[in-house]
């Protein structure tokens, strides 16, 4: 299964199992990501899986940063299996990850200090050809937000400002800048180191300018 084909897996269950009745991509809830049946044994000389720890911050695309809870038995059409239990700070929200193999649902470790000089330079001076035509544009734009790749998150969010500061954004295109932007702020959400700080009041910055 290709790691697009499981994206598309997890927000359609992401949003199935929402208690509210309300489907939100934005607050999972209680939902398996990345849930089918159970994967074989990684097999010899292929690369094991990430490991992580309670406590552990992680990145579930597209849905944000949260924190390893701990793990936990859940049947999946009718399989057993190990999964992560990911809490997301600021609500009640829970997702379930596989424990053997976290990267095909996207999940990987948040951002660290070591990476946000790296960060700020794409936030900077990252750039990206953008399609004119809207349909193909927002194709590859969502393409990125689903990622959840913070280095393609801050050159795209470089490139909407660069385009919101020209010629001002059209309504889809600003709502992908405040996603891009919100998940950004997420990455960077208890680091303090001096770049961090830098980039965070980037964010601010540019989400309040227009067009000059």
């Amino acid at each position: 299964m290709t790691r697009s084909s499981v994206r598309s897996e997890v927000q359609g269950q992401m949003t199935a199992y929402l208690p509210s009745g309300v489907p939100s991509a934005g607050h999972p809830d209680r939902a398996p990501v990345g849930a089918q049946a159970a994967r074989p044994p990684t097999p010899a000389g292929s690369a094991a899986p990430l490991r992580f720890q309670p406590g552990d911050r992680v990145m579930v695309p597209p849905y944000g940063i949260g924190v390893i809870f701990g793990t936990c038995l859940r049947r999946v059409a009718g399989t057993q299996a190990t999964y992560y239990a990911v809490e997301f700070p600021e609500s009640s929200s829970r997702a379930y990850v596989p424990v053997d193999a976290p990267a095909h649902s996207g999940m990987r470790p948040a951002l660290t200090s070591h990476e946000t000089p790296r960060l700020l330079r794409h936030l900077q001076e990252g750039r990206v050809t953008l399609p004119a035509q809207w349909s193909a544009r927002q194709r590859q734009v969502t393409e990125i937000l689903v990622s959840g790749d913070p280095f393609e998150l801050a050159t795209l969010t470089c490139e909407l400002r660069r385009w919101n500061v020209q010629r001002g954004l059209p309504d889809l295109d600003r709502q992908a800048f405040r996603r891009a932007i919100r998940l950004l702020e997420q990455e960077v959400q208890g680091l303090e180191d001096l770049e961090a700080l830098r980039v965070r009041e980037l964010l601010g910055n540019a989400w309040n300018e227009g067009p000059q």
